[in-house]
């Protein structure tokens, strides 16, 4: 004799199948708003920019060292390069005699623009922003560095 299905059992199977949607959707609204929240989480503001003047005249040498940068004065423009080196971040030396930036720690060599020369630093130093700020008689004040 075939078995006949009642009512009950037919109500339950919708329930079960409603019940499955409904977590189903419910997981998935959740993922669509968790990932925003956990991107937002992981997102860093980036730091504000430092300003550090520098005097002018720079030395006779043609450049000036300080703690996070290196500044060059050339017959075109100063510029400036970061002294922290691309490879393990070791604070690098201007050898002036030799014309040549150099890490001491495992001997990476740059240019003096910050272009990788030499050694285990594959990325060229970062170059920084410099702006001069002149007196009213048109002569150079002082430079200002943006780290």
């Amino acid at each position: 004799m075939p078995t006949k299905t009642t009512e009950p059992d037919i109500h339950k199977e919708r329930r079960k199948f409603l019940d499955r949607c409904l977590k189903w959707t419910g997981t998935a609204a959740s993922l669509f708003l968790i990932y925003p929240l956990l991107r937002f989480l992981g997102y860093r503001i980036p730091p504000k920019p430092r300003y550090v003047t520098v005097a002018a005249p720079l030395p006779l040498s043609g450049y000036h060292a300080g703690r996070d940068f290196i500044l060059f004065t050339d017959q075109a423009e100063p510029f400036a390069v970061s002294r922290t080196c691309t490879h393990l971040g070791c604070r690098v030396s201007y050898l002036e005699d030799k014309r040549i930036i150099e890490c001491p720690c495992h001997q990476s060599r740059f240019t003096r623009r910050g272009r990788v020369l030499h050694g285990p630093a594959k990325r060229n130093l970062p170059a920084l922003a410099v702006e001069i700020r002149k007196k009213n008689d048109g002569t150079i004040k002082n430079y200002v560095v943006t780290l």
